[in-house]
């Protein structure tokens, strides 16, 4: 490949037994990967600019690992392996330009820290993208197993016959994040293809295993029932390499999940940002004694190696990583200009499509509106999967929106999770990147916040981080809102925090045909999309919500993200006299608005904006301009939020047409829902509410 120096041997990813040219092949690596350490300690005062970690010590069980992959395997690597990435064929040259955030850098263009790969190239293991936060890629990883198990039962995998297996690596400290238990049980649960390699050094960053820790990853993984563990010596490149061709053996053949738990030495700096002598003391010389490099050139001359041969091997890594230096010091730069690429993969759907009320269709509830959209998208795509809490079995849902789809489609289609918010949305990140396109649902919006770990840091920042090689694609259902005594963790409203997120999508319909025909396009939409439903529009049993449930669109209709539509117009003549105003709403809000003007006939415009995230501006300013009194209503807590950011905007953009300050209605600005339902009709707006705050802003 032409990024490569001339010197870098090719990826062998047929070779499974230590034959004299895979040893040949590792100990050019290891000494590649150790010049690597050496001239970034050498140029530290260039190499450091932006942090770095290197595989010193641990280059024996990456390179074992990485000799087992095959290019239809996929692997989640960490920050410290780049000795990984020189076992899968990776060259120092494009290592250095990540580090250097150069324009070629192949994993992100300059993005991302150095260590961070994503890959998509022929002949390759995938590898999609993964955060600095540690312990996160368990979970995406395991989604990618998870997606791989589908797939296959599907018959939808052209790879079958390869039996990809995932590659999941991970440091023994971050075994005590939550996320890592999560993934491991549904690894287990579900009995899923990958590989999770522990490399244990004994350090966090100061802190050290027994300050973290009661007990190994090893011991540790005893507690899951179906993982089969291995413990190896990962500073011995024979028997790592023995040990992950056993462990990449089982998970092909049984299709199920190994754990590895390899010991290995800390050599280098945690980063390039901890250096090692501010506190490892008299640790660092007894690490020095297991290091890996020493150890296998030993070996090799007990194999029959010759010191000549070994040298030269030395000599020619030190070549290599010296040249490639010199090429990526004046490799260019990213182009400013490029900075805002990439935030958003382009959307499938930009026109409204499909018959929104088809002759002769009946009126349906917003909760059967989108049950049928979820049913139409599994007829039509067999790649797709829905899970979540209780959405599979016999019950479908606590609101019935999954009712009788396990039964149609199957368990491996439609399947309830345990009680682990991280792993519905961050597995989706995984089987995005392996083609299956899943839909999960978290239960009530109260409950998002475990997810959002993954949100943020896996999917949201994926597309830009990557440069657009891995978008995720995923729907993300959520039931939101309050009304009856649902109380405070059954009732929030959430979609502020969510808006703070950039990279994710934030849709939410008020009615049922637009419920339909928004699921179908954040389903093919290639971003995370988040679809928030309001429980109380589901059955248009508030009072008020009639319009709600409305003529049922035909099976395939889809309307584009991000554009907005007017639920009620102005009077035209009201309209010319400048007797009206807009309010500018979404989900509940429109209906309160909407029983409000009943009082003001003809002199209220309701925007029902549909879509937060891309938000419709365009026609914000619209109708602003045509009525220059606006009320921002909300049923989230006013203070800071997403109403009272899009007033402020109004406020700077239109100022000149405005005949009145922008009015803004929400909650109270308090940290729960009250359970008692006077006290939560006091906190919420309603019809009366906003009926005086339109009194005021048209006499204003």
């Amino acid at each position: 490949m032409s990024t490569h120096s001339t010197s870098t041997l090719e990826p062998d990813f047929t070779t499974a037994l230590p034959r004299r040219s895979l040893l040949h092949r590792a100990y050019l690596l290891m000494r590649t990967a150790d010049e690597l350490a050496r001239l970034y300690e050498e140029n530290k005062t260039v190499t450091a600019k932006y942090v770095h970690a290197t595989a010193r010590g641990h280059e024996a069980i990456q390179l074992a690992a990485a000799f087992q992959l095959r290019p239809t395997d996929c692997a989640t690597p960490y920050y410290r392996d780049d000795a990984m990435l020189l076992g899968m064929g990776l060259s120092p040259y494009e290592l250095m330009l990540q580090l250097l955030a150069k324009r070629d850098d192949p994993f992100s263009g300059g993005r991302t820290y150095y260590g961070h790969p994503s890959l998509r190239r022929p002949g390759f293991p995938l590898i999609p993208h993964q955060s600095s936060a540690t312990g996160m890629q368990a979970i995406p990883a395991t989604g990618m197993a998870h997606g791989i198990k589908y797939l296959e039962g599907q018959g939808l995998l052209t790879s079958a016959d390869q039996q990809p297996v995932v590659l999941c690596s991970i440091g023994d400290g971050a075994m005590t994040e939550g996320e890592v238990a999560e993934a491991l049980q549904m690894a287990v649960l579900h009995q899923l293809p990958i590989v999770y390699v522990v490399q244990d050094n004994d350090w966090g960053i100061s802190a050290t295993g027994r300050e973290m820790r009661a007990m190994n990853a090893y011991e540790f993984a005893a507690g899951f029932k179906g993982l089969h563990r291995l413990q190896l010596d990962g500073a011995d490149f024979l028997a790592s390499h023995s040990g992950m061709e056993e462990a990449f053996a089982y998970a092909r053949r049984t299709r199920g999940p190994v754990l590895v738990h390899a010991k290995c030495p800390l050599l280098g700096h945690h980063t390039s940002g901890v250096r090692r002598e501010w506190y490892r003391g008299d640790n660092l010389t007894q690490h020095a004694l297991s290091d890996p490099l020493p150890r296998f050139h030993q070996q090799l001359l007990s194999l029959g190696f010759a010191e000549t041969e070994l040298t030269a091997l030395a000599d020619e890594a030190r070549a290599t990583v010296a040249a490639d230096y010199k090429r990526a010091l004046t490799a260019p730069a990213p182009d400013p200009a490029t900075y805002l690429d990439h935030e958003f993969a382009p959307p499938a759907v930009i026109v409204e499509s499909g018959e929104r009320s088809p002759a002769n269709a009946g009126k349906a509830l917003m909760v059967d509106a989108a049950l049928h959209a979820v049913d139409d998208i599994l007829q039509e795509f067999p790649e797709a999967l829905f899970y979540g809490q209780d959405v599979g079995g016999e019950l479908g849902g606590v609101f019935r929106e999954a009712a009788l789809l396990a039964k149609k489609y199957g368990d491996a289609r439609v399947f309830n999770t345990p009680i682990q918010e991280a792993y519905i949305v961050g597995s989706t990140a995984g089987m995005s990147a392996v083609g299956a396109k899943a839909i999960v649902e978290i239960q009530f919006a109260d409950y998002i916040w475990p997810s959002l770990n993954q949100l943020v840091e896996e999917l949201s920042k994926s597309c830009y981080l990557t440069n657009g090689k891995f978008p995720v694609q995923s729907l993300i259902r959520v039931p939101i809102g309050a009304y009856g005594g649902g109380g405070p963790y059954h009732s929030g409203s959430i979609e502020s925090t969510l808006l703070t997120i950039r990279g994710i999508k934030v849709v939410y319909p008020s009615n049922a045909a637009d419920m339909k025909g928004l699921l179908r396009a954040a389903f093919l939409d290639p971003n995370p999309v988040v679809l928030l439903e309001h429980k109380g529009l589901y059955w248009s049993k508030v009072p008020g919500t009639e319009d709600a449930k409305t003529t049922e669109p035909a099976a395939g209709y889809v309307i584009p993200l991000g554009k907005a539509a007017v639920a009620q117009q102005a009077d035209a003549a009201k309209l010319r006299n400048g007797e009206t105003c807009v309010v500018i709403t979404y989900g509940m809000g429109v209906y309160w608005a909407k029983t409000a003007s009943r009082e003001l006939p003809g002199q209220v415009e309701i925007l029902d904006l549909r879509t937060l995230n891309p938000l419709d501006y365009d026609a914000v300013e619209a109708a602003v301009r045509r009525h220059g009194k606006v009320l921002v209503l909300t049923e989230e807590p006013l203070l800071n939020s997403f109403a009272e950011s899009l007033a402020g905007r109004i406020q700077r953009t239109c100022f000149r047409q405005l005949d009145a300050p922008v009015f803004t209605l929400g909650a109270a600005n308090l940290p729960a829902i009250p359970l008692n339902v006077e006290l939560e009709r006091q906190m919420l707006p309603n019809a009366e509410k906003v009926g005086a705050m339109l009194q005021e802003l048209l006499n204003y």
